[in-house]
């Protein structure tokens, strides 16, 4: 009998031994929830790192509220509405945007602000501000409101757009359909959509692209990594669609916001053609299209599609059916690379590209100039 009680009470202290190796063991890994383990989490500890985020950055989230006048604008019969006590019919929408400035510099889309006639910015504690828009440049979908306020604004930590990785969270705040200081969360899904890969080619721009929820009405607020800084402008859903939201990188915000603010537009550079990344399969279709003279015999680089009437292009003699393979000595297989180029470049300063033609190598000197407005 001594015998098996001794033996039963070994067993119980190689237990009780193992299970404090296990417990000290997690410690090490996550110390702050097993120091005691019958205590019960504190409140402050059930918050997360959205709550924090939320909290350090709603108050310098903003409703942008737009009304244009539809005096003498035509609508179809269907949409026509007899003016009530003869007041002027008008359109109304609502977006978001973000102060990036104390003084009262808010950062929202174009299109938000896109032939408003009368712009008011609603804070989160009720503060409705009259907005007047500084610029705005519908290429890269950026405005700049500035509000008058006596007292100085909260605003956003920006953070930096080129340091966002694949996977990393991703919070969203804004006001979609009208639902002001909502909160949605997700990850960064990709970090290099250009525009021409998400059906607006118009834009010629790069996004991030995040599952966040983003709806109309989130359009021009913030995207926030898990510091709560600001690392993209949410920007485009695509219609049908769910999980696919896309930003415009703050860096490249940045840049653009700067510009309106000193001189009330953006100019960018323009050379006049369209261009394609260059495959085996782009070069079989190409060089299958009838009446064509000349085919093309490379299988990487950026091909000319297309070129303006009046184009700094046509006046270099670039032509259809040309592969450009390097711009100012770097190489380029990829538009959005070439895009990228053009704009570091600048406008009126050479752009040298290295170009293959029917098998020939040739140096091409352009000049590009300001994007037309119809372009």
């Amino acid at each position: 009998m001594i015998t098996v009680l001794f033996a039963f009470s070994s067993q119980t202290a190689t237990a009780e031994q193992l299970q404090s190796e296990q417990l000290e063991s997690i410690k090490e890994v996550t110390p702050e929830i097993i120091e005691d383990k019958n205590s019960i989490p504190s409140r402050l500890e059930l918050n997360n790192f959205v709550t924090s985020v939320v909290k350090k950055v709603e108050p310098a989230v903003v409703q942008i509220n737009v009304s244009r006048d539809l005096d003498g604008v035509f609508l179809p019969s269907l949409f026509r509405r007899a003016p009530i006590n003869s007041q002027v019919p008008m359109l109304r929408g609502v977006g978001s945007g973000f102060v990036i400035n104390s003084k009262g510099l808010i950062l929202t889309n174009a299109h938000v602000v896109n032939l408003a006639d009368k712009v008011t910015v609603t804070f989160q504690d009720g503060r409705l501000l009259d907005g007047e828009v500084l610029g705005k440049d519908p290429v890269t979908d950026i405005a700049v409101i500035k509000v008058q306020s006596e007292e100085n604004l909260p605003a956003v930590t920006v953070g930096d757009s080129d340091l966002v990785e694949q996977g990393q969270w991703a919070i969203a705040i804004g006001n979609p359909l009208g639902l002001q200081e909502t909160v949605t969360v997700g990850v960064i899904s990709a970090t290099h959509r250009f525009s021409g890969d998400i059906g607006i080619p118009d834009k010629r721009i790069g996004f991030l692209q995040t599952d966040t929820a983003i709806n109309p009405g989130n359009s021009g607020g913030p995207l926030l990594n898990a510091l709560g800084e600001v690392i993209a402008v949410n920007s485009a859903i695509i219609g049908g669609t769910q999980g696919l939201g896309f930003a415009i990188p703050i860096n490249t915000a940045q840049k653009i916001a700067q510009q309106l603010i000193a001189n009330g537009k953006v100019e960018h550079p323009y050379i006049g053609i369209e261009m394609v990344s260059l495959t085996p399969q782009i070069k079989q279709r190409f060089n299958q299209i009838s009446n064509r003279k000349l085919n093309i015999n490379s299988n990487s680089g950026i091909l000319i599609t297309s070129i303006a009437r009046n184009s700094p292009a046509l006046a270099a003699r670039l032509q259809v059916g040309d592969v450009i393979k390097a711009v100012n000595g770097q190489s380029v297989s990829r538009s959005e690379t070439l895009q990228k180029l053009l704009d570091e470049n600048g406008i009126n300063h050479q752009l040298k590209l290295e170009v293959e033609r029917q098998n020939a190598a040739m140096e091409v000197k352009v000049k590009p100039e300001s994007l037309p407005a119809q372009a």
